[in-house]
């Protein structure tokens, strides 16, 4: 592997992937990012080329593209609510977006490009686990778009011959979280500001949490074999309840904090259960997620009670 681009690359799943990559025999690594969310200040400890930009900016897209051997793919808009109060910005980022990537690696006769998908909005509210047989019922605009940009990533390897692969994730978490908005890094953010969690629902409500290494291991792993126009379901292959995460939250934090919960109603467009059945992303792929839920609960609070002040102070200079 010689250079990649990265879109999406200072946001959390980016930041971690360059730190992984680092290790690996990658010779240059590309970043793209409109800083939306992220930041560059957090590309300080990595030697790579940044480019600040927008993946709908196709002329940008053409003329990156047209210098590396690999596309990995992380730029999304990803708030779920959100794209249900504006579907047209949603479907603009991860869709419209996505076909410029590929038109440009296919023009350039790029055959690498691996996609960050999502492995429950686009499914829809089903009984898990979930697995990639199953056929998408997307109920919010942002799955729609991620089932929209997974079939062009599929069109694109049946009728090009590029080695697209879509990665459907669970929900990732981990260090370098600290602008997501996922429910990891949420309650961490709240707790070391003393204020309540907040759930919405009873709490009854599963999801899958996958450390952060595992999914960057699972991207890696696309880069090579035969792959195209194949799709991975990624997770721990575990069921988690909301109130199971927050007593492992609990006793991750220590007396120290005082966490308090608070129960909201239940919001539309979110889906009530969900886990992965990764014997697909075993078998074939390579895959394993190795990091159990409390050991990375324990690193991922670990890395906000170190970082998190020197990344507010920088936010607060924006």
């Amino acid at each position: 592997m010689n250079r990649i681009l990265i879109t999406g690359g200072c946001g959390f799943i980016g930041l971690n992937l360059i730190a992984y990559l680092m290790k690996k025999p990658v010779s240059d690594i590309v970043v793209l990012d409109n800083l939306s969310t992220g930041r560059k200040e957090n590309l300080h400890e990595f030697d790579v080329e940044f480019h600040e930009g927008d993946i709908r900016d196709a002329t940008l897209v053409e003329k990156l593209i047209s210098s590396v051997d690999s596309v990995i793919h992380l730029a999304a808009d990803t708030r779920v609510m959100e794209s249900i109060e504006n579907p047209d910005y949603n479907f603009d980022v991860n869709v419209v977006g996505t076909y410029n990537l590929l038109r440009a690696a296919r023009n350039k006769g790029i055959e690498r490009f691996v996609f960050a998908s999502t492995g429950g909005a686009i499914l829809g509210d089903i009984d898990p686990p979930v697995h990639e047989g199953i056929v998408p019922r997307p109920i919010s605009p942002y799955g729609a778009s991620k089932l929209f940009a997974e079939g062009y990533c599929s069109a694109f390897a049946g009728s090009y011959d590029m080695r697209t692969v879509a990665l459907r994730f669970s929900n990732v978490y981990g260090p370098r979280s600290y602008h997501k908005g996922s429910v990891v890094a949420a309650f961490y953010k709240r707790i070391i500001n003393g204020l309540p969690l907040i759930v919405y629902g009873d709490g009854t409500q599963t999801r899958d949490y996958v450390y952060v290494d595992d999914i960057c291991e699972a991207i890696y792993l696309s880069l090579s074999g035969e792959h195209g126009g194949k799709v991975y379901q990624l997770g721990s292959g575990k069921e988690t309840s909301i109130n199971e995460l927050i007593k492992e939250i609990k006793e991750v934090v220590g007396k120290d904090y005082n966490v308090d919960v608070q129960y909201e109603s239940f919001r539309k467009g979110e889906i009530r259960k969900n886990y992965a059945d990764i014997s697909n992303a075993k078998r074939t792929l390579g895959f394993d997620s190795k990091v159990k839920l409390k050991d990375g609960l324990r690193r991922t609070w670990e890395w906000f009670c170190t970082n998190y002040h020197r990344y507010a102070e920088t936010e607060r200079q924006h």
